[in-house]
Formats: C-alpha cells, sequence, structure tokens
C-alpha cells in the first residue's frame, strides 16, 4: 500500500493532530478523541462523560443546536459520537473537498457553551435511554457484571449513570469536568482519508492553539475481578440472560492479538466452541463472547440466552469448554479459522477511512505510537496455539465473575 502515509503533529497547548493520508480513498473522516470516560469520573457525578457527549451538539456561543444540524447537513457528513469508560469519540466522514470545514465544526463544537436550558431539557433525555437500557436485558446484564466484576476499580462505573447520578448532577459540576478533561493535552485530533495534513494542522492551530491545557490524570491499575457470582429476578423476563466476565491483557499489552483470537475461539457468533456446543444444539439461543482491551486492563466478556429449564445445562458445558480449553488448549486448525475471521473483519473495517480512523486514533491515545494496517495483520498471523494456550493458562477464563438476570423460580 505505497499510497498510505502517516503524518503526525502536537500543538503548544499539548493537542496532538494525527494523520493517515490516502490519496485513493474517495473520502476522508475526521474525529476527536477525548481521553475520559466513565472511569473518570466520580459517584457524584456519574454518567456525567455521556451526558456531556450530548450537551457537544447543542451549540456554541455563536452556534445554535439547528445551525449545528444544519452545517453537518449542509455538508452531507456522516457524523456522530459515542462514549465509552475510557473515551469520548466526536467523528465524522464525509467527500474529500468537505474535510476541512467538517473539522472546522468540530473543533467550534469542542468549545460548547453548556447552556442551563438546554442541560434541564437534556437531563430527561438522558433518563429516558437509562429507562431504555433497563429494558434490554442485554444490555442490563452485561452492565451490571461488568459493576459486579471491576467492584471497587473505576471500570464497573456505569457509562449512563443512574436516575439519581442524573437527577442530582448539577450544570455547574459538569463545566468543572469538562474544563479539566476536555483539555487539549487530553485529546487527539485524527484524520484519515484523502486530505491535506498541512491544512488540517493550520486548522487545528487556528481553532484550538488558544485552548488551556490542565493537569489531568487517569488511575491505572490491574485488576483480576471480584469472581463474585450474582443472579437478579426481574418478574418481566421469559428467558435467563447470563453474563461472565474474566479478566484480560490490557490494549498495552503485545498479546491482545492472542486475546482477541482466543474470544474468537470460544465464543465467535459462527464456528466456535460456544457456537457448536450451545446455540447448534440448541440448548443456548445466544451464546457469544468478546474481548475488551482498555488503558491498563483487560477483560472478556461473555452473553449467553437461554430458557430457564436449560440453565444446569449450559453452566455444565460451559464448564465443560473452560475446562477443556485448559487440558487441551486451542488447534492450529481453530486458530487458522480464527486469524481469517478476525482478518477479514479488519481489512473490511479498514477499507473505509471512517473504519480506519478509530484504530488511528486508538493507537495514538493508547500506544503514542502508529500502527498501520499492515501491522496489525502481521501482528493477528504471528500468533501461534502456544501465545493463546499462554493466555488461558495465565488468565483462566473458566474462574470468571458472574451475573444472571431470569424470572423468578417459584
Amino acid at each position: 500500500m505505497s499510497n498510505m502515509e502517516f503524518k503526525h503533529t502536537q500543538l503548544d497547548n499539548g493537542l496532538t493532530v494525527v494523520g493517515e493520508i490516502n490519496t485513493a480513498a474517495q473520502s476522508a473522516a475526521v474525529g476527536f478523541f477525548v481521553r475520559t470516560g466513565s472511569r473518570d469520573e466520580t459517584s457524584e457525578v456519574s454518567g456525567v462523560s455521556h451526558f456531556l457527549e450530548h450537551m457537544m451538539f447543542k451549540g456554541t456561543d455563536n452556534l445554535s443546536a439547528a445551525e449545528v444540524n444544519e452545517a453537518f447537513d449542509r455538508l452531507g457528513a456522516k457524523y456522530n459520537a459515542f462514549t465509552s469508560e475510557e473515551n469520548t469519540v466526536y467523528y465524522a466522514a464525509v467527500l474529500p473537498e468537505y474535510l476541512l470545514a467538517v473539522t472546522e465544526l468540530w473543533s467550534r463544537l469542542m468549545r460548547p457553551s453548556l447552556r442551563r436550558q438546554d442541560f434541564d431539557i437534556e437531563k430527561n433525555v438522558i433518563k429516558e435511554e437509562i429507562a431504555m437500557y433497563k429494558d434490554l436485558p442485554q444490555f442490563d446484564v452485561m452492565d451490571r457484571c461488568k459493576t459486579l466484576h471491576f467492584k471497587d476499580h473505576p471500570c464497573g462505573h456505569t457509562v449512563l449513570g443512574t436516575e439519581e447520578s442524573i437527577t442530582a448532577l448539577t450544570a455547574e459540576r459538569m463545566r468543572n469536568y469538562f474544563s479539566n478533561r476536555y483539555a487539549p493535552n487530553n485529546m487527539v485530533l485524527a484524520c484519515c482519508g484523502n486530505f491535506d495534513f498541512d491544512s488540517i494542522c493550520s486548522l487545528a492551530e487556528a481553532q484550538c492553539g488558544k485552548w488551556k491545557p490542565s493537569d489531568v490524570s487517569r488511575e491505572l491499575a490491574f485488576y483480576t475481578g471480584s469472581k463474585d457470582k450474582q443472579r437478579i429476578e426481574k418478574p418481566n423476563l421469559v428467558r435467563e440472560h447470563i453474563c461472565l466476565v474474566s479478566p484480560a491483557v490490557p490494549m498495552q499489552d503485545e498479546r491482545r492479538f492472542a486475546a482477541s483470537l482466543l474470544a474468537m475461539i470460544i465464543g465467535d457468533s459462527s464456528g466456535s466452541r460456544y457456537f457448536w456446543q450451545l446455540v447448534e444444539p440448541a440448548i443456548a439461543e445466544v451464546a457469544a463472547m468478546q474481548y475488551e482491551s482498555m488503558d491498563g486492563v483487560g477483560a472478556l466478556y461473555s452473553y449467553i440466552r437461554c430458557g430457564g429449564e436449560n440453565v444446569s445445562q449450559v453452566a455444565r458445558i460451559l464448564g465443560g469448554i473452560f475446562e477443556d480449553l485448559r487440558k487441551r488448549g486451542v488447534s492450529e486448525d481453530e486458530l487458522q479459522k480464527a486469524r481469517n475471521k478476525v482478518l477479514s473483519a479488519l481489512t473490511i473495517k479498514c477499507e473505509q477511512p471512517m473504519g480506519r480512523l478509530t484504530n488511528l486514533g486508538f493507537n495514538w491515545v493508547y500506544l503514542q505510537r502508529y500502527r498501520s494496517m499492515a501491522d496489525d495483520v502481521a501482528a493477528v498471523k504471528a500468533v501461534t496455539p502456544t501465545d493463546v494456550n499462554a493466555i488461558v493458562a495465565e488468565f483462566n477464563p473458566g474462574d470468571f465473575t458472574q451475573l444472571s438476570l431470569g424470572p423468578s423460580r417459584d
């Protein structure tokens, strides 16, 4: 891929600008990666990162919310934002000729007015969202199990916050959180696709150069998890929803590629061990595992849904899967299939600047380095069965935290 070029620079105030220029691309994508999320919140302001993400679309001192929508619309942008435990990301994909305009718009929005009346209205929107997610058992069980697993570790904080924390949140507290966390030295501006890097840099200098840096930090600690087991009854449920969480390697660990292949082998939606032993024989409707690599810590999450009459059978089969994994390990054949799945997903995602953007941004946020798609492909191809089995031996996915949600058993 000779038409790929990586460039980066840092403004005096600490804002880093990274770009992967691909002259063959038909589009361009840009994103502000803010290194802040629910793990950076105290319990008093639980949910503030996600609430703030909503508020950023409400406009600035010179732009109303309607004008913001109008501006994105006029540029034909595919745009959105998301908040996780660790990051809040604002992004857009456009035709190359509109990249500067959409980057300028995002730069302006990164310094919002955070008006009191917008804050009061949006509070209800957030509460609706919390209620809506409580009604989705899959989301609810994963969220509760994450909290149970991480216990006192900040990664256990829920991204949405609670009805209580959102009700109690004040605009003043949000502004304080904003001025501390949305500091230029805690943000990365990333661009991908067909664009001119120097123009982006001059725009960033003009729009963001005056932002004040702040002394911003994050508590980092590895955590093996509580290993607690809990079942909660919810009268409106018909099925049993089960979540398992076990520790894994962090984003900074080279073994993360082996961990993602392990998750694929155990719990991919087709052809995995979960699939053949639980889904295919119709003992569970859904059984999937995913690996999440985070700052200094990682986790394997499983979600299983089945009928109440199959719960003990599911538990037996899961025990067998993890036992077999420890005794016999993974085979080269299984690994090869998982490798091909991971590589095709990676390639398909990264063919578009929009898909490539998150990889580019996160590699800089977590590792302060550039990794080309070829680097990632090589890393996946290099994983051996020994690498995967070493992760199984060290982290023992069969020793997990478990939370189940299900109907009352009378």
